[in-house]
């Protein structure tokens, strides 16, 4: 894991990968569990016996949202920052999907240092993120992911 305890520090690693997380298995109590949360009951990500006979993949899928959703986890274990007194996620850029995961699917997610700013005090990092697929070529999600780090 990467620590970082300044705006300066932070802007040294600027063009630099910073790392990638551990591989995390999606389950299928991941994705009901998920299903539950956001309402999104559709068939392909939660009846595996439908999902057995009709869909492409011969199982359940993870929903988009899902993998996304697990970037701030994985996020976390990349990268410490230390004096700061607040974290905001600022926003996605260039986001897309590139395939699904496919039930008991492991994931993880790898990083570089895409920009930095200091916009008067308040660290803005824009980071190129994928979420890589084990055993896949192609991600299953890519973007710019920008964070707002408040330093003391």
């Amino acid at each position: 894991m990467l620590t970082i305890n300044s705006y300066e520090e932070f802007a040294s690693h600027l063009g630099e990968e910073l790392g990638h997380s551990e591989w995390l298995a999606v389950d299928q109590e991941r994705i009901n569990l998920f299903a539950d949360a956001t309402l999104d009951h559709q068939w392909i990500h939660v009846d595996t016996e439908r999902a057995k006979e009709e869909s492409p993949y011969k199982s359940t899928i993870a929903h988009g949202y899902l993998t996304l959703s697990l970037l701030p986890y994985m996020w976390g274990q990349i990268l410490k920052v230390n004096n700061i007194k607040m974290l905001v996620n600022y926003g996605m850029d260039k986001m897309r999907f590139g395939q699904p995961v496919i039930t008991g699917n492991r994931v993880r997610l790898v990083t570089k240092l895409h920009n930095i700013q200091n916009l008067r005090g308040i660290c803005k990092t824009e980071i190129d993120f994928k979420i890589e697929i084990e055993g896949q070529r192609k991600p299953a999600l890519e973007g710019i992911a920008s964070f707002l780090y408040y330093f003391i």
